[in-house]
């Protein structure tokens, strides 16, 4: 619970106003920062981690609204999958789905909301992906990856300024080890050498290490995820040499 409200318990009006300058995400944290009880003595830390921890959250639930709607049946899996992400404790639950039915009804489509957060992390692209992780994390919550959900996150990821190739590489690291390419869940070419392929996987576990996220602003309840996408790193990579291996012998 104390790991939740580090996050809900910053999310102070001004705060928020300043970060997010308006648009449908700041129409939202300025609803939340009306609405729900802040320890207003908490404050925010000087390295602006915590300011980006509470727009992360806030795009979290603002596009994964939006995502709940793209199979066209909205179901509660979609923001239980959230609470088990972010661990919300009980009394936050009723302020999560407040915030969810809230961007869910907005007439603002969705591409206006990635639009704003593409801008508001347009230095710092690995935000975004960690963003598109955790949508791929809330359209798996059914056990169904529905295509209407794909072409959301295809959508998004075009919005957030990722090439096709790299969206090709996030989609795979969340369909699993055993069922994807390994080569585009490292996001390199067959041909590619056994250094580039090793120099690749190094920096996808440096990107994706959980220091690496909390380092970025990135919310502590969020890097647990970080856990499945560096078992896909690192099973593509185990994969590849064992088979490189295997075809020099």
């Amino acid at each position: 619970m104390v790991l939740v409200m580090s996050i809900w318990g910053k999310l102070g009006g001004a705060a928020a106003g300043f970060l997010l300058g308006g648009g449908p995400i700041g129409a939202l944290a300025g609803f939340v920062a009306g609405h729900v009880l802040f320890d207003r003595g908490a404050g925010v830390g000087a390295d602006g981690r915590d300011e980006h921890g509470i727009v992360f959250t806030i795009a979290i639930i603002a596009l994964g609204a939006k995502m709940a709607k793209a199979d066209g049946v909205v179901t509660s899996d979609e923001i239980e999958a959230f609470g088990r992400i972010f661990r919300v404790p009980p009394s936050e639950e009723a302020n999560v789905r407040r915030v969810f039915d809230l961007a869910r009804q907005d007439t603002a489509g969705y591409e206006a909301y990635a639009g704003q957060i593409a801008r508001l992390f347009r230095d710092n692209p690995a935000v975004l992906e960690d963003i598109l992780d955790g949508l791929f994390e809330i359209a798996k919550a059914d056990g169904i990856l529905h295509p209407a959900e794909l072409h959301f996150l295809e959508r998004v990821s075009d919005i957030f300024g990722f090439a096709p190739d790299e969206f090709r590489r996030i989609r795979a690291s969340h369909v699993g080890p055993d069922e994807a390419d390994p080569y585009t869940i490292l996001g390199v070419d067959r041909r590619a050498s056994e250094d580039e392929v090793k120099r690749t996987y190094r920096l996808l576990v440096r990107e994706n290490h959980p220091d690496s996220l909390i380092a970025r602003g990135v919310p502590e309840e969020f890097v647990r995820l970080a856990n499945d996408k560096l078992a896909a790193i690192n099973g593509a990579y185990d994969r590849i040499i064992r088979e490189r291996r295997v075809g020099v012998e």
